[in-house]
């Protein structure tokens, strides 16, 4: 998937950071192997060379630590002799690597996602233990770029009950099904005029949800009264069509007319749910069956009814 191609690139850009030091101060320990106090001394001036780092710790091979933890206030009473062995990043380990830095988890403490990494302390003769670094998720820098949303169609299956029960119910017309041509058009310049970069349509429960680009962290709720009434263009100012998006103005209504027969062809299976992001060019359509489809408007606009309601939609 791609945002675990994001995960990847920030795990190794983390790796890069945090390999060295580590690798510097896990020789260290070889020669006062066993001695708690010395060990924990040790860990304690240099907790500072490792970016980020939480709290440090050592374990013996079988996930029994042998120091407490050490954080940059110092020691962490409490540690000492606790089993990490069945902890997610104990699990993960390779015996052949020297260093992993461990898939997030939710820290038993905090309930918090962190995570771990971990170095392989050896000797001339064998694996020791190992060197532990915990790290709250909310410390660590974002060195990946910012994980956009794939634009290829995706389909979601909903409520298995819902789909068992698709036969037996139909459509009943809800008040803004009565008015849809108005409520459609009224839709349209909203979006082409006012500002409006996303719109949410639930056709059932006859309302809609919009955010608007002068204030996009919060939305507003459109009822039928205001879907159906002109006046509402008057309520948000008029605003040129956004530059930055990936959906012409021209094609809006396409695609709301699109909704319209979707909603209205059939009365077995029909439109619920539809939404629409200029910024995105994405649109969304949810059915009676509660099965739930994302793609680009685009790719929306060129299937027609029967690709929805024919044999390939079966």
């Amino acid at each position: 998937m791609p945002w675990k191609h994001s995960i990847r690139r920030q795990r190794a850009e983390l790796a890069r950071a945090l390999r060295q030091p580590m690798a510097q101060l896990a020789p260290q320990l070889v020669p006062i192997w066993g001695n708690r106090r010395r060990m924990e001394t040790l860990l304690a001036r240099n907790i500072f060379k490792i970016p980020y780092c939480l709290q440090v710790y050592v374990l013996k091979t079988d996930g029994i630590q042998i120091t407490d933890n050490i954080g940059h206030g110092g020691s962490m009473p409490g540690h000492y002799h606790r089993d990490r062995s069945r902890r997610p990043y104990m699990k993960e380990l390779v015996p052949t690597q020297d260093f992993l830095i461990s898939d997030a988890y939710m820290s038993l403490s905090e309930q918090r996602p962190s995570l771990t990494a971990l170095q392989i302390i050896r000797n001339e003769h064998a694996v020791l233990g190992f060197l532990g670094i915990d790290f709250d998720l909310r410390d660590l820098p974002v060195t990946a770029g910012l994980f956009r949303q794939s634009a290829e169609w995706r389909q979601f299956k909903g409520d298995p009950a819902i789909r068992n029960l698709v036969f037996q119910q139909s459509r009943v017309e809800s008040p803004l099904d009565s008015n849809i041509d108005q409520v459609m058009s009224i839709l349209e310049e909203l979006l082409t005029q006012n500002g409006i970069f996303q719109v949410q349509i639930h056709f059932s429960s006859s309302q809609a949800i919009i955010w608007l680009t002068l204030d996009p962290y919060r939305y507003r709720l459109l009822d039928i009264d205001a879907l159906t009434d002109p006046d509402i263009c008057l309520a948000y100012p008029h605003e040129p069509y956004p530059s930055l998006v990936l959906m012409e103005p021209e094609k809006i209504a396409g695609i709301l007319n699109t909704f319209k027969a979707l909603r209205t062809t059939d009365e077995t299976f029909y439109l619920r749910q539809a939404s629409i992001n200029i910024f995105s060019g994405m649109v969304s359509v949810t059915f009676s069956c509660d099965g739930t489809h994302y793609m680009r408007y685009d790719e929306f606009l060129e299937k027609n009814t029967a690709f929805w309601f024919g044999n390939s939609a079966a």
